[in-house]
């Protein structure tokens, strides 16, 4: 997976500190490429927490992603405390069955409920 680290940062509560955003490409096997929401939610979640050096958030997606360009679907970390981060996801290419998207978090996070 090729990964490009976005400059800014953002701070969740009690999640550290993650990176805005990364870009990830993923080989999904098959001619009408779709990810999983399960896939998806894990391979974000790895990416972020590795580019962040902090453990591997709790991450959940709605939907499975299309693998088509500009297919765009919105995700949620939750941290350890049960604050949350929305996380937008776009598909930026697709190249066989290689789906390349970009993940971009909120810039500011959600308190836990009480």
């Amino acid at each position: 997976m090729l990964v490009r680290p976005r400059q800014r940062a953002v701070s969740a509560v009690a999640a550290g500190t993650l990176l805005v955003g990364c870009s990830a490409s993923v080989s999904v096997g098959n001619s009408d490429p779709k990810m999983s929401k399960e896939k998806l939610a894990d391979t974000v979640a790895e990416k972020l927490a590795s580019q962040a050096g902090q453990p591997k958030p709790d991450m959940s997606c709605p939907e499975d992603l299309e693998g088509k360009v500009g297919t765009t679907t919105r995700c949620t970390l939750t941290a350890s405390d049960g604050s949350t981060l929305g996380v937008n996801i776009k598909v930026t290419s697709v190249k066989g069955d290689r789906i390349n998207f970009d993940a971009e978090a909120d810039k500011t996070g959600s308190p836990a409920k009480s």
